[in-house]
C-alpha cells in the first residue's frame, strides 16, 4: 500500500495507515482512500471480503489491461481508466492503467507500477477542502479530473508536434524520410491515444446520469465539467488523425510534384544535348558535305551545335521546363 487517507464530515483525520484499519476507519464513518501498487491475489481477497467487492470486479482488477469502462455492482462500481503520458523527442505516448473501486464509503485505487505519481492527485483534493463534504464522490472527481487533465495535455503536445511538421512539409531542406517516419509515429501515438480518450466518455456519462444517483446536486457540476474535457479531447483526437493522415497524403504528392519537376528538368537537358549529338554525328557521315574537310565547316558545325543549343535553352527557360 503506497498511500491511505481518511475523511470525517470533509476534513482530513488521517493518512498512511495500515491496510488492515480499512474496517476500522469505514466503521467509525469515515469516508476512506486506499492506493495499492501491485497487489497480489490473496490482498485483493482480503480487501474484497473487508470490503463486499465483487469476485468479477476482483479478476478484473488482478488482470488489468481492461477498455477504460465503469461497471456496476449491487454494492459497489468497478472503474477502469489509463493516465497517459506523451514524449516529444520519441513522439511516443505511454499508457498506465489505473483500476479502482468505489463504494459508499471507499475509494480503492489500484496500479501496475509506480509510473503513474500521484501527488497531483493528491494536491487536487487538498486544493478543494469545501468539496469534501461530498464523500466519495469527491475523491472519485479528483481521480477522473486528474486522468482526463493528462488525456488533454497529450493531445495538446501532439497537436504542437504535429503543427511543427506542417510547417516543415514544403521545405526543400527537410529530410523528407525523417518527416514520414515522424508522421506515423506521432498517428500511432494517436491511435493509441484514442483507445484511452473515447470511451471516457461512457464513463462520465454514466457518472452524470440522474437516475443511477451516483453523484450529487453539488458535484454534479464539477463532474460535467471533466465530461467537457473528455469531449474536447476526444474530438480533437479525432481532428488531429484526419490531419495526420492529410499530412501524410500531401508528404506524398510532394515528393511526386518533386520528382515530376526533376524529369522533366532532365528530358529537358537531354533534348539539348541531343542537338550536338545531331550534328556532330551528321557532320561525321563518311560523304562529302558543304565544308567538308575545311575549316568553315567545322566553324559552321561549331556555330550550329551552339546556336540550337542556345535556342532550344531559352525555350526550355522560358517555358520552365528547366
Amino acid at each position: 500500500m503506497q498511500h491511505s487517507r481518511s475523511y470525517r464530515n470533509g476534513k482530513l483525520i488521517d493518512f498512511d495507515f495500515a491496510l488492515d484499519q480499512i474496517s476500522e476507519q469505514v466503521d467509525a464513518g469515515c469516508i476512506v482512500w486506499v492506493d495499492l501498487v501491485s497487489p497480489d491475489r490473496d490482498t485483493l481477497e482480503v480487501l474484497a471480503v473487508e470490503l463486499g467487492l465483487h469476485e468479477l470486479a476482483v479478476e478484473d482488477a488482478i488482470n488489468l489491461r481492461q477498455r477504460p469502462k465503469l461497471d456496476r455492482y449491487p454494492d459497489h462500481l468497478f472503474l477502469a481508466a489509463y493516465a497517459t503520458r506523451f514524449d516529444v523527442p520519441t513522439g511516443a505516448i505511454s499508457v498506465d492503467e489505473i483500476a479502482a473501486f468505489v463504494t459508499d464509503s471507499a475509494l480503492i485505487t489500484i496500479r501496475r507500477d509506480e509510473s503513474i505519481p500521484l501527488d497531483d492527485l493528491i494536491a487536487r483534493w487538498d486544493d478543494a477542502p469545501e468539496l469534501a463534504k461530498s464523500g466519495v464522490p469527491f475523491l472519485v472527481h479528483g481521480l477522473l479530473d486528474f486522468v482526463v487533465d493528462g488525456h488533454f495535455e497529450a493531445v495538446q503536445q501532439l497537436d504542437e508536434e504535429i503543427e511543427e511538421l506542417a510547417n516543415q512539409l514544403f521545405l526543400t531542406t527537410v529530410n523528407q524520410e525523417t518527416i514520414q517516419k515522424r508522421s506515423f509515429k506521432l498517428r500511432q501515438s494517436l491511435v493509441l491515444l484514442r483507445r484511452v480518450v473515447l470511451p471516457m466518455r461512457e464513463v462520465l456519462n454514466t457518472f452524470l446520469r440522474r437516475d443511477l444517483h451516483l453523484v450529487d446536486d453539488n458535484m454534479g457540476l464539477y463532474f460535467q465539467d471533466v465530461y467537457d474535457h473528455v469531449l474536447r479531447a476526444s474530438e480533437w483526437t479525432e481532428t488531429l488523425r484526419d490531419l495526420v493522415t492529410s499530412m501524410l497524403e500531401t508528404n506524398l504528392a510532394i515528393q511526386g510534384n518533386r520528382l515530376n519537376i526533376i524529369t522533366k528538368k532532365v528530358t529537358g537537358y537531354a533534348a539539348i544535348i541531343a542537338v550536338p549529338t545531331a550534328v556532330t554525328g551528321f557532320y561525321g557521315q563518311n560523304v562529302p558535305y558543304p565544308g567538308f574537310g575545311q575549316i568553315p565547316g567545322l566553324l559552321s558545325s561549331i556555330a550550329l551545335i551552339v546556336g540550337l543549343s542556345a535556342l532550344l535553352f531559352v525555350l526550355f527557360k522560358r517555358n520552365d521546363w528547366i
